[in-house]
């Protein structure tokens, strides 16, 4: 990787130096990742992270004045950033997934305990197949909802709202964060607050004043605003091109 465009982009935020310090070691080993930057406290993390804006938090949990957790309320809008929270204490790790956290680091860990959660981290945040997944906390169960079974996803507020067959769940990621995490795994964006599965979509069809609607195979109708219409028509046609030179090939 050769420009820090292309660079996982970490801030390490942990009240303990040393645990600072050891985190900051570790990712130096990995010429895939920059840190940004240490905070020894929520309140320097919450100023630090509009300027500074990380693809990547290490959180850790238990902080004077202010908890991992309170400083993920605290920010204005769902993080766009992905979080591994790194704690000492085990108990917290069903809330941790709860508000959208990629893993769990449990101290004391080893450097291969560590390597596997980043190689984790980088491969969620890459492109990959379809067996990524989310882990949604639904009453007194865990959902697993496969990114391949998401139907389409929409804004709310600080959350957006998954659309998989006829149920609906909630997850605190913005959306901008989601069509960042999604843009490799067949997703779409087609208005500020509508993400398309692309292999969800039927048809597209032009209403009376110009303006494309689309409509999946449930019979769900999304409006695509002129601003993402080039993108998706691109994309729709790259995959009706793929599909016919793979049919051509079988025969």
């Amino acid at each position: 990787m050769d420009d820090d465009r292309t660079l996982l982009r970490v801030l390490i935020v942990d009240d303990e130096p040393l645990a600072r310090s050891n985190l900051a070691v570790l990712l130096a080993r990995d010429p895939a990742v920059m840190v940004l930057g240490q905070c020894g406290s929520a309140e320097e993390a919450i100023a630090a992270i509009p300027v500074l804006k990380p693809d990547l938090l290490f959180l850790d949990i238990e902080m004077p004045e202010c908890d991992g957790f309170d400083l993920l309320d605290r920010l204005d809008a769902a993080p766009a950033f992905a979080i591994v929270f790194v704690t000492a204490h085990n108990q917290f790790a069903l809330r941790a997934f709860e508000v959208g956290a990629l893993d769990y680091l449990l101290k004391p860990f080893d450097d291969q305990r560590f390597e596997r959660v980043l190689a984790r981290v980088k491969e969620r945040l890459g492109t990959s197949d379809g067996a990524r997944r989310f882990i949604i906390k639904s009453g007194s169960t865990l959902d697993v909802v496969k990114f391949a079974e998401i139907d389409w996803i929409e804004a709310s507020d600080y959350y957006s709202t998954l659309h998989v067959g006829g149920r609906m769940h909630m997850l605190r990621r913005s959306l901008s964060n989601l069509d960042r995490l999604l843009s490799g795994q067949g997703f779409c964006r087609v208005h500020r607050s509508t993400i398309v599965n692309l292999d969800r979509v039927r048809a597209l069809e032009i209403r009376e004043d110009g303006e494309y609607e689309i409509v999946l195979h449930s019979a769900q109708r999304l409006r695509m605003s002129r601003r993402y219409r080039k993108p998706i028509l691109e994309r729709l046609a790259s995959a009706s091109m793929a599909e016919r030179c793979d049919t051509s090939a079988d025969t």
